[in-house]
């Protein structure tokens, strides 16, 4: 059977928009005892595909990217085979231990989120959850992907 590889791929404006479309990441870090830690998160990212979620400073996930800053993303959508679509960013992460940089990066990821949008309760939330939480900044290294939708009617 020929390898129909590069008829799946997503090119680079459609990895674009399905970053944009998709809310929920699942970040992988290399737990320690070698087993894969996968995660779903909220995050947003800017133009160069840099995605950034925040997470408390005392989780498995930044304990593991203390250890080793590797990481794998994977961002996913459909029901049926012929319906996969999906995106893998094997990235080098960040951890960003700054307050301002927090409250900011939890209001970008927030706006997101329609129709929940801000309240003064929202707000008030946010604001107190900040210095318990750091922002994780995944740098794309490696861009792997497919959509099963361009080889038309498969089972």
């Amino acid at each position: 059977m020929p390898d129909r590889r590069n008829e799946i791929e997503l090119n680079s404006a459609e990895v674009a928009e399905f970053i944009q479309q998709t809310q929920t990441i699942i970040v992988v870090t290399n737990g320690p005892d070698g087993f894969p830690h996968p995660m779903p998160m909220w995050f947003y990212a800017d133009s160069s595909h840099v995605c950034y979620c925040t997470t408390f400073r005392k989780s498995q996930k930044v304990v593991n990217l203390r250890r080793d800053r590797r990481a794998t993303l994977l961002l996913e959508t459909g029901q049926d085979y012929s319906k996969l679509k999906g995106l893998v960013i094997k990235s080098t992460a960040e951890i960003i231990d700054s307050y301002d940089v927090v409250v900011d990066t939890m209001r970008a990821i927030r706006q997101r989120k329609p129709p929940l949008g801000f309240t003064e309760s929202l707000e008030a939330t946010l604001i107190r959850s900040a210095p318990k939480r750091v922002v994780l900044k995944f740098v794309p290294n490696i861009f792997i992907s497919w959509d099963h939708r361009k080889l038309g009617n498969i089972s």
